[in-house]
């Protein structure tokens, strides 16, 4: 049998004060035997089950000695090397790609009021691309988590944050639809990648007093996120006069600028991130000593450097760690056949070790605590996106009931010779009689024409918002230069009419067409966050993240009893930042305990799937939720203060991380 080990990096010159660690055997005589193995040959003590490749028990023991001595020994390292500059630079390139996740789960609300004309978007194709968002960033957390694992933290990170960055470029420039939702496939696809490698690679430079504090910090960049989209939302998109056209074929309006400015944390943090190193206890479970020992070395010096003690030496001497019989299996692929075959041969490899650490996470030492956090993760999400969706919609609705009992109606009115050069909004003209009328140059907002007659009229340059005419009779009537199309006649009877030079397509006019309320709303429920977040990063590593996970779970669903009180859309508004100031420290808890749970080599696995299973959720929520915006208040509120308590009661029965070493 191969030793599992490989020790390959020794340090002379070290101190007898390092961390080396080191094993002596006695010495032994090259021909010494015991009196156990005497008369037996080395083939007959073959464990039965090495054929099949099943290693022996022993080996097995002695791989899971040599993964806590390489932890303890790891955490040691740490402590040497203190916190300090480095990890704050690191805090700052991280927390920006966290950034740039929070922003992405705004872009498309925040652009959908212009782009649904600017890209003539039904209402379906409006849901679609809400869900091709969640969807995308649900594969890409499986995707990039799994890769980690194998690849490196650092380097799928940078190829997640580019892909995102290249196609959230393109699709600010997309001018169909279908282009548009493709690229925001696949830019979601790079941004869902961000939070399961974020959390794990910024854990493996922190050391244990410092982990669940500092991870509480991180968290409140998607807050930050939530914040930076509402803001630069709220101060392009209106401004229509930003773009720029080239004939009817090419415009460039506001909101495509505010997807490129959205695209800048992502940008920044890609930039820092080639100045970073790779994790080194991914490059110690990879066998990769000496890089690893580099990396530590410099995080020491960077950090002892900037306290003003540069002559504080790193002594660690001696750092061992196993090398798994995969790497070997890559490495003997990868050395035959053509680059094309060693390619395929390496896929195929990498697919069949993330499938397989996929696999490991419900082995009997995981499926309890993948089970649990399963649990926790969907019950949180469903909550809290579907209630995210839910607060703006009956926001919405309690706005669009207020202005329909404002509706003026009309009827049976005769008017002729009338030339109409004023809007008409919010209006209902039924069994009107209009005589040779004239609608000049206006808008009509929210009109509805039923039963009424339309005889020698002209429509000239009207430009038109929910606009209709039902069962109409409308004869010898000129429609010039309008919007008014066949689908805004519902069951009328034409009668020598004429449409000429008819709007095509989709237009933005001067007019402000965004509800600033839609970016006040997000505004307020993201800095609404801060508190929460505060307060459970001093109280992370004091209470502990079960407590933390349990009681905000359990609060937050009190706060969605508070719901069925709401009548007003400030009341809406205040529970909305109430519960997501108390939700958001359920949040840092579960991410906390979920980097702490596993083991360094399923880590971003693990964290992938789970956030993976969070976006499922997000989307059941969210579709569930908006399903009931003005039928009923209770159902939502009911689900979701079910999902809250028995999420909460489970996070209950969660080990207590606080104390446990990084395997």
């Amino acid at each position: 049998m191969s030793d599992p080990y490989q020790n390959n990096y020794y340090h002379q010159g070290g101190g007898h004060d390092g961390y080396g660690y080191q094993v002596d055997y006695p010495a032994q005589e090259e021909d010494a035997a015991s009196d156990v193995t005497e008369g037996h040959d080395e083939e007959d003590q073959m464990y039965e089950g090495e054929y099949q490749g099943i290693p022996h028990p022993d080996e097995q023991k002695a791989a899971q000695r040599a993964l806590q001595e390489l932890s303890e020994q790891y955490e040691d390292i740490m402590e040497d090397c203190g916190h300090g500059k480095f990890q704050w630079t690191l805090f700052m390139v991280l927390g920006l790609a966290l950034m740039a996740d929070g922003v992405e789960c705004f872009v498309v609300a925040f652009v959908l009021p212009s782009a649904e004309k600017d890209l003539c978007l039904s209402n379906a194709e409006k849901g679609m691309l809400g869900l091709v968002v969640f969807l995308s960033m649900m594969v890409g957390a499986f995707l990039w988590g799994g890769l980690a694992d194998k690849l490196g933290r650092r380097k799928c990170l940078i190829v997640a944050l580019a892909i995102n960055c290249v196609f959230a470029f393109l699709s600010s420039f997309a001018q169909g639809y279908g282009f548009f939702l493709f690229f925001r496939l696949l830019s979601g696809i790079g941004i869902g990648g961000t939070v399961p490698i974020v959390y794990t690679y910024f854990s493996e430079f922190l050391q244990k007093d410092k982990r669940g504090e500092h991870l509480s910090w991180l968290c409140m960049f998607w807050m930050m996120g939530g914040i930076y989209a509402s803001f630069t939302a709220w101060g392009i998109i209106p401004r229509y006069g930003w773009g720029f056209s080239m004939g009817t074929e090419f415009q460039f309006h506001s909101w495509r600028v505010f997807v490129l400015v959205a695209a800048l944390p992502a940008i920044a943090s890609l930039v820092g991130l080639t100045f970073m190193p790779e994790s080194p206890r991914f490059l110690l479970e990879n066998a990769k000593h000496d890089e690893a020992w580099m990396i530590l070395k410099q995080v020491h010096d960077t950090n002892w450097r900037a306290k003003g003690q540069p002559e504080k030496v790193f002594t660690v001497t001696h750092i061992k760690a196993p090398k798994t019989a995969e790497d070997e299996f890559i490495e003997i692929q990868a050395a035959t056949g053509t680059p094309v075959q060693r390619w395929a041969v390496r896929s195929l490899t990498l697919c069949k070790l993330v499938l397989k650490n996929v696999a490991s996470l419900v082995s009997a030492e995981l499926r309890y605590a993948t089970l649990f956090m399963a649990i926790i993760w969907f019950c949180m999400a469903f909550s809290y996106y579907g209630l995210s969706v839910w607060f703006p919609d009956m926001i919405k609705h309690l706005q669009y009931e207020e202005y329909d009992s404002k509706v003026k109606v009309f009827h049976k009115e005769r008017v002729e010779n009338f030339h109409f050069n004023f809007s008409l909004e919010n209006q209902v003209h039924k069994e009107g009689e209009y005589i040779r009328d004239k609608f000049i140059n206006i808008e009509l907002i929210s009109v509805k024409f039923e039963d009424s007659l339309f005889e020698d009229c002209r429509f000239e340059d009207i430009r038109s918002t929910d606009t209709t005419f039902e069962n109409c009779t409308i004869r010898s009537t000129v429609f010039y230069n309008t919007d008014l199309w066949e689908e805004r006649f519902i069951d009328c009877k034409m009668e020598n009419t004429t449409f000429e030079l008819n709007k095509r397509g989709c237009h933005l006019d001067a007019l402000e067409e965004n509800d600033v309320l839609i970016y006040l709303v997000s505004f307020l429920g993201s800095l609404a966050v801060l508190p929460g977040n505060i307060i459970s990063a001093l109280f992370m590593d004091k209470i502990g993240r079960v407590r933390i996970i349990g009681g905000s779970m359990l609060i937050s669903a009190g706060c969605t009893f508070l719901l069925f009180l709401s009548f007003t859309q400030s009341a809406i508004i205040a529970l909305q930042c109430l519960f997501y100031g108390v939700s958001v420290a359920a949040w840092n808890g579960i991410e906390v305990v979920t980097v702490e749970l596993y083991p360094s080599s399923k880590r971003a696995t693990a964290f992938g799937v789970l956030n993976a299973l969070c976006k499922l959720a997000a989307v059941l929520g969210s579709s569930i939720f908006a399903s009931f915006v003005g039928i009923t208040k209770a159902i939502p509120i009911l689900l979701s203060f079910a999902a809250l308590v028995g999420g909460g009661l489970v996070a209950l029965r969660l080990p207590d991380t606080r104390e446990k070493v990084l395997l």
